[in-house]
């Protein structure tokens, strides 16, 4: 610093130090970044003071939660962390729905029993569905998260990539403090801010949290009452229908024609029944009107389901298709359910982001509309995939196998 301070003040030595400091902040990398952000991190938490105090937040919780919020460089680097491969649904069920959760869930259920039968009766979500979304939040409350809530909810808000959405959360983090359901101090969750056994971002918790117990507070955190109660009524309220499951795990004939499967595609049980679908051991399904999607998130190599309407209520708790099937499964196995019939194939192999890349430039090269080549191997990806299998012969189920991007990237590295 003293070398800088001692550099004169004429415009080249000026224009010669931006051009140093410019260079360090490249050098820096995302730490540099961080330093510039929490450097104007105060004038940006006195604006949250004043919308605060605006939308009638005490001044006592405005002072002492927003007085004292601290800017957290591990928050961002979380935000902008980007999985260098991405995940087979084989490592993802595999990781999620062990046996020792299986069997902790069915002891749980059978020691929370008289509590989650009310909820049942009060919400219509069954008690085992309750207890699978438990154990895949939180591992049935052993982690909550260790992170303070305003302080990760003030960094994003101050962070102009989603600074909107998480004001808005932090703004519900607030009104849940003022209401006196939980201290600033205990107000633990995960780097964005999602709470509790249930893990509840703020604004859910506002809308569907519930008093289970009695005490006159909702604790997420310390009262399984509350959260299970919680729970249901929010599975309630985004549209759980009563009496119907999630899905079910189906046997697929030989001939099958895979550009059937996807979310996007409804059809029902009777109308899969004619084409040869029948349920996971071999039996018939039923012949009736009720609709469903099926979905092979392994390819034709792995299981296949088909997922009814609660299948959608799940994936608006998550928006991961392999988290509802996990949970839809887990449910099944702590009701008593036996293991897939056919288990996701232990070989499968995660792809780096760069690869996915390189097969959505490749389809979309040959004619077959995969989208931004963003890395991201989604539905627009896997129907071009599909429809790219069909025009060589191969099963068109969507997923890259090593034959079919032999088939794709040949001629292309």
């Amino acid at each position: 610093m003293t070398a800088v301070r001692g550099i004169q003040a004429s415009t080249w030595h000026r224009t010669e130090l931006i051009r140093c400091l410019a260079a360090l902040l490249l050098l820096s990398g995302a730490a540099g970044g961080l330093r510039a952000e929490e450097g104007d991190f105060g004038q940006c938490v006195a604006g949250l003071q004043e919308r605060a105090r605006g939308e009638g937040i005490s001044e006592t919780t405005v002072d002492e939660v927003l007085g004292r919020v601290q800017f957290v460089p591990r928050v961002i680097e979380l935000d902008r962390r980007q999985p260098e491969f991405t995940q087979t649904f084989t490592d993802y069920f595999g990781r999620r729905v062990t046996e020792d959760r299986v069997q902790r869930g069915r002891a749980l259920l059978a020691e929370h029993r008289e509590l989650l039968q009310r909820v049942q009766r009060t919400t219509g979500v069954p008690a085992h569905y309750l207890v699978a979304f438990w154990g895949l939040e939180t591992n049935f409350g052993s982690f909550f998260g260790n992170m303070s809530v305003p302080d990760s909810l003030a960094t994003l808000a101050c962070d102009p990539r989603r600074s909107d959405y998480f004001t808005g959360e932090l703004m519900a983090a607030l009104r849940i403090i003022d209401a006196g359901d939980i201290t600033a101090e205990r107000m633990q969750g995960s780097w964005a801010g999602a709470m509790g056994h249930v893990q509840f971002m703020p604004s859910v918790f506002l809308r569907y949290a519930v008093d289970g117990d009695g005490s006159g507070r909702r604790d997420l955190w310390g009262s399984i009452p509350d959260a299970m109660a919680s729970a249901g009524n929010f599975l309630r309220g985004i549209g759980w229908e009563p009496g119907q499951r999630w899905g079910r795990e189906v046997r697929l004939p030989e001939d099958f024609a895979y550009d059937l499967a996807g979310r996007h595609q409804r059809f029902s049980l009777s109308e899969w029944r004619a084409r040869g679908v029948t349920t996971a051991d071999g039996a018939q399904l039923p012949d009736v009107d009720l609709e469903a999607s099926l979905l092979v998130p392994s390819g034709h190599r792995g299981p296949a389901f088909l997922v009814y309407d609660n299948f959608e209520v799940i994936m608006r708790w998550n928006r991961s298709e392999f988290f509802a099937l996990a949970v839809g499964h887990l449910a099944d196995r702590i009701a008593g359910a036996d293991p897939l019939r056919r288990p996701p194939p232990a070989d499968a192999q995660a792809m780096a982001l760069a690869d996915v890349k390189r097969i959505q430039e490749q389809l979309n090269e040959k004619g077959f509309d995969a989208g931004a080549a963003d890395g991201i191997f989604g539905p627009a990806t896997r129907s071009a995939l599909s429809r790219f299998q069909q025009s060589v012969g191969l099963v068109a189920d969507g997923h890259p196998h090593p034959d079919v991007l032999e088939k794709l990237l040949d001629g292309s590295r």
